[in-house]
């Protein structure tokens, strides 16, 4: 009874707690086995297995008895409160009981491949696709599948696409198709006449095509035919031996033929080129049918549509042998001297020095180092123009074993004869003169100083059928040995046969090579900085001063703005241009005007209508004008000493051209602010827009009042005309300009700060700034205007007064008008100083780390120097024994009515010799209780000096003792003026 008591006694369905056959030992030792709950035991795991399949077994048969909505319930609740592991468990758990047999393949393949699926759809399935979803509108509208549709019927668009504009390509090509002019064919036929006409024969454009095909098809079977041809008579690789006087035609000064067995160039993969003449052509063309051939090729040739495309066929088979060896003529292509080809990798230290020396008749090739080599090849196709040189040099880094020619791809015996440098170097080699005429590789690195070096030399000597030399290594230092001798392929493990560095200094004069290898690690700091530092900045200033001056020719020359196009010129321009972009011309002037021309007879049996006309005749006259301002002015007197009408013709047309920046502003940027607010779009508030802006529309005001004035003047000048009581007006609204000035600060803070929070602003002003309407000036340079106007107004105030005679009735006014400017133009340089005065104040307060607040009354930087900080000893030692020891670096920095001591800590850059300073508060001592004393100059300490303050002294020494002199004495200017304003 015990047994079956205890094999059933948590059971649901069994266990009782009210049966009177159990004892009260068991029923205590059951509380024992419990806690909180009669249901779950804790002590017994195989009970505890049991009562759970129990109960899993009793919730299940609930779950069956209930409806769909409580079971849904049910889950909704247990889902609820599981963890995100048991959300994952039943997530895959649902993947493999109910599997995904219907799916977006663009939702589950990458964004490229589905692309690239859609490519391959019709225009029509494409729109067709673009209705099943947003999704897939994205993908069929992309520019990357219309584009290519668009280009291979050559509909270009007429401007380039924003970076965020979407569509462009399909909008363009819808607006082509709907243009396009279809005919039926009876409407061909009443316009052309070609409905039920028999063909007459082979026009003569198929007749074109067809020899064309012809000759690609040979130019396919000689190049399979030559290359079985290699296949069968190639000998295993290293089994070739060069006899002696094989290589001949060397242009290098003091080669000797070697002798002995040496190494022979082996056949290349790519078939060295031979230049062949058109001769040559003939002869191939098989049979009897030569002559009838040669007529067609001449007669092809003779087409303006094929000619190029023979050219290149031609070009084409002349770089392959067709039985015997014809005799060789000069190529058209092959016309110049051939030049030498150096590649330099911008990875090599201090290449700027190296590009300085690079003598004439060198085409130099400078690579980026992360490239590939595909790359490379292009860049290097482009520079010799279908050229061949001479001899090609590679300095790029390297050691004795192999060549780091690129990031991703080095250069050793290894990595030669993968597929990709093979390729590279079979290419590469194509545009070097073969061995007999003197061509070679110049390898600026020491291969030949190392077996595996040597190696790599006589294998790529083997695949490229050129010689290659590389020094000897026989200079110590990482440069400094090309310096050493130089040997090539073939005598590489024998002495040299040449003056050291020859084939180095064909490239690069010797005395530039010779500093730039012992000094490239040394000056590598120094340009390196000048690259991460000013080189963004002069490219950015490179290219708003190109767009400036285009501005100013624009603008003030041509006055495009003012110009007036007649839609033909526009139209005939349009192409041209489009046509020139189209062709590889090099007199792209010449093929400009051709093209008018013709362009001129295909319309010269439109007429134009009287209103082009007129326009056109107006737009012709208004080219050959002056500017519009000046055009009513009368021409002024061309006696020589007439100098006040030339300085007043120029203060007039200078006038007009402020007048029409100053009015740029308002017209570019104020009234679309204005009318943005008045519409209740609003970009700037009406209060920024009045900082920004009201000072300038009240100058504006102002000067337009004056150039009126002088304007008048000029139209009734004489010897005896007056224009300085118009600047004596002008001088009497300076406070419009000193207003201006005074929030000119707050106006540049302003549109910064608008232009950081604000990004409406922001795109206003970059569609804004740096146009032909601003005159290639950003907002923040055309409101620099009135500085520099006022520094003009001085100038030519100061020339009219040197041509004005005393006695004249103009020197008064214009003596009055100079006195007021001079004193102006000294209220803005203080006002440029006080500027760069807080700007000095605020770097120098972020450079000295814990530092009080510097920028307090009228305190100014004067001068900074650092020094070191010394120690004695013994302080009971006479000064002329004395000793010193350092004991930090110090910075001084020399205020008006303080000096600032500073610890200076040096913190040198892991692997460069670059450093940078940082600078510690130390102390601060008032120049009013400051106290210099120099020390003498002894064999234990130099340029030292003694600051003696009210609590303590320091002694400092400089590195040389210009420098102490030159700070010593402007400290005690210092101290003289401080404590003469102290009094």
């Amino acid at each position: 009874m015990e047994t079956n008591l205890r094999s059933g006694l948590h059971s649901v369905t069994r266990w009782q707690p009210s049966r009177a056959d159990r004892e009260p030992q068991q029923a205590r030792s059951l509380r024992s086995d419990t806690r909180f709950s009669a249901w779950t035991p804790l002590n017994n795991k195989q009970s505890n297995l049991q009562l759970f399949e129990d109960r899993m077994n009793l919730l299940l048969h609930w779950f069956d008895l209930w409806t769909d909505k409580q079971r849904k319930h049910l889950l909704h609740s247990l889902l609820t409160r599981c963890t995100k592991s048991q959300l994952k468990y039943c997530r895959d758990l649902l993947i493999g009981m109910v599997p995904v047999i219907k799916v977006d393949f663009t939702v589950v393949l990458p964004r490229f491949l589905s692309l690239y699926v859609m490519s391959f759809l019709s225009p029509r399935d494409l729109c067709s696709a673009a209705q099943v979803s947003w999704h897939w509108r994205v993908l069929a509208e992309q520019d990357c599948i219309w584009a290519g549709r668009c280009i291979r019927r050559g509909w270009f668009l007429p401007y380039a696409p924003g970076e965020k504009e979407f569509g462009a390509w399909k909008s363009h090509y819808v607006s082509c198709v709907s243009t396009l002019d279809w005919l039926t064919p009876r409407e061909a036929a009443e316009q052309y006449g070609t409905l039920n006409q028999q063909s007459t024969g082979m026009t003569e454009e198929e007749e074109e095509r067809r020899q064309e095909r012809r000759i690609r098809q040979m130019i396919r079977e000689k190049i399979q035919e030559e290359k079985r041809l290699s296949m069968r008579t190639r000998r295993a690789w290293g089994s070739y031996t060069k006899q002696e006087g094989v290589r001949g035609g060397s242009t290098l000064t003091g080669r000797r033929p070697s002798s002995g067995i040496t190494f022979s160039s082996w056949p290349s993969l790519s078939w060295p080129p031979r230049t062949v003449g058109s001769s040559s052509l003939c002869l191939n063309l098989g049979g009897g049918q030569s002559m009838r051939e040669a007529q067609r090729v001449e007669r092809v040739q003779a087409s303006s549509s094929f000619g190029e495309r023979l050219n290149k066929a031609s070009a084409a088979l002349s770089s392959f042998t067709y039985g015997p060896a014809p005799q060789k003529t000069v190529s058209p292509i092959h016309r110049t001297t051939p030049a030498l080809l150096l590649l330099i990798s911008n990875r090599i230290p201090a290449y700027e020095l190296v590009l300085s020396g690079v003598k004439a008749g060198v085409t130099v090739v400078v690579y980026d180092h992360r490239g590939t080599l595909s790359a490379l090849l292009t860049q290097v196709e482009r520079a010799v123009f279908g050229q061949r040189a001479q001899r090609l040099g590679l300095l790029a880094p390297g050691g004795t074993e192999e060549i780091h020619l690129l990031h991703s791809s080095s250069l050793s015996e290894r990595t030669l004869l993968t597929p990709n440098h093979r390729e590279f170097w079979e290419k590469l080699c194509g545009w070097v003169a073969p061995t007999e005429d003197g061509g070679g590789i110049d390898i600026f690195s020491p291969l030949a100083a190392s077996a595996s070096g040597v190696a790599l030399i006589q294998t790529l000597s083997t695949l490229t059928g050129l010689e290659v030399w590389a020094p000897m290594g026989l200079v110590s230092g990482s440069f400094q040995n090309i310096l050493s001798e130089w040997s090539d392929s073939s005598v590489c493990t024998g002495p040299p046969n040449q003056q050291p560095a020859a084939p180095a200094f064909q490239y690069v004069c010797e005395s530039i090579l010779q500093g730039w290898c012992r000094q490239a690690k040394w000056m590598e700091e120094a340009l390196g900085e000048l690259r991460s530092c000013p080189g963004p900045q002069l490219q950015q200033v490179s290219l708003l001063a190109r767009g400036r001056a285009l501005g100013h020719f624009l603008g003030e020359k041509i006055c495009l703005e003012e110009l007036s196009v007649s839609k033909d010129v526009s139209e005939a321009l349009t192409e041209g241009l489009t046509a020139l972009t189209r062709q590889e011309e090099t007199r792209p002037l010449q093929f400009l005007a051709i093209f008018l021309s013709r362009w001129s007879e295909e319309k010269e049996g439109e007429d134009r209508s009287p209103e082009d006309k007129g326009r056109t005749k107006e737009a012709d006259d208004f080219s050959l004008a002056p500017h519009s301002s000046q055009r009513s002015l009368p021409e002024l007197p061309q006696a020589v000493f007439d100098w006040r009408g030339v300085v007043a013709r120029e203060l007039h047309h200078s006038e007009c051209l402020y007048l029409g920046r100053l009015g740029a502003v308002l017209k570019v940027y104020q009234e679309p602010l204005t009318a943005a607010l008045n519409s209740n779009r609003a970009i700037l508030s009406y209060a920024d827009i009045q900082i920004i802006f009201n000072p300038v529309t009240q100058i504006l005001g102002l000067n337009r009042v004056f150039q009126v004035d002088l304007h008048a003047r000029l139209q009734q000048w004489g010897p005896e005309q007056r224009i300085g009581d118009v600047f004596v007006k002008l001088c009497s609204g300076l406070r419009v300009y000193t207003n201006y000035l005074n929030n000119y600060t707050t106006a540049l803070c302003t549109i910064d700060k608008c232009r950081e929070t604000k990004p409406a602003f922001r795109a206003f002003l970059k569609r804004a700034d740096r146009t032909l309407a601003t005159h290639m000036l950003s907002l923040q340079e055309l409101l620099l205007c009135p500085v520099w106007r006022t520094e003009e107004y001085v100038t030519l105030l100061q020339a009219l007064s040197l041509h004005t005679h005393p006695g004249h009735p103009d020197h008064t006014h214009l003596s009055s008008a100079l006195s007021t400017m001079l004193r102006y133009r000294e209220f803005i340089q203080k006002l440029k100083r006080n500027s760069e005065r807080d700007r000095l104040m605020e770097e120098t307060q972020q450079l000295i780390q814990g530092c009080p607040k510097l920028n307090e009354g009228n305190r100014q930087l004067i001068i900074t120097q650092d020094a070191a900080l010394l120690r004695s000893p013994d302080e009971q030692i006479p000064d002329s024994l004395r000793t010193y020891e350092q004991v930090s670096e110090v910075g001084l920095f020399l205020f008006n009515d303080a000096l600032v001591l500073t610890r200076r800590n040096v913190h040198h850059t892991p692997f460069t010799l670059a450093q940078r300073s940082t600078h510690t508060f130390l102390a601060s001592v008032a120049l009013t209780s400051l106290a210099v004393r120099e020390i003498t100059h002894t064999r234990y300490v130099c340029h030292a000096f003694v600051l003696e303050g009210p609590c303590r002294s320091w002694v400092c020494a400089t590195q040389r003792g210009e420098e102490r002199d030159h700070f010593l004495s402007v400290l005690r200017s210092a101290i003289d003026s401080a404590l003469t304003g102290h009094q």
